[in-house]
C-alpha cells in the first residue's frame, strides 16, 4: 500500500512507529526508492529521513495486517495515498 508521510519521522516518531511494529510478529517493510527497511529497526526508520509529503510503499506480512495498519495510521505520522 502507499503511504504518504504527514509530519517528520524523526527520534520521537520514529520511536513510535518502531514499538508499534514491533507489537506484532508480522513483516513489515517500508520501501523508499532504493531502499528496503524493516519498520522494526529504529536505525533502518532513521536512515531513510522520511518527511512530510513523501510516499513510499508500506509492505505487510502477516496475519494482523489489518490491526496493525489501523495502528500505524493513529500515530498520526501517516496516512493512505490514494
Amino acid at each position: 500500500m502507499k503511504v504518504k508521510v504527514l509530519a517528520p519521522i524523526f527520534a520521537e516518531a520514529a520511536s513510535k512507529l518502531v514499538n508499534a511494529t514491533s507489537k506484532y510478529s508480522d513483516t513489515v517493510l517500508i520501501k523508499k526508492d532504493h531502499w528496503v527497511i524493516d519498520a522494526k529497526s529504529l536505525l533502518g526508520i532513521l536512515a531513510i529521513a522520511l518527511q512530510p509529503g513523501q510516499v513510499f510503499e508500506l509492505s505487510i506480512d502477516g496475519e494482523a495486517k489489518e490491526e496493525l495498519v489501523t495502528e500505524l495510521l493513529s500515530l498520526g505520522i501517516f496516512e493512505v495515498e490514494e
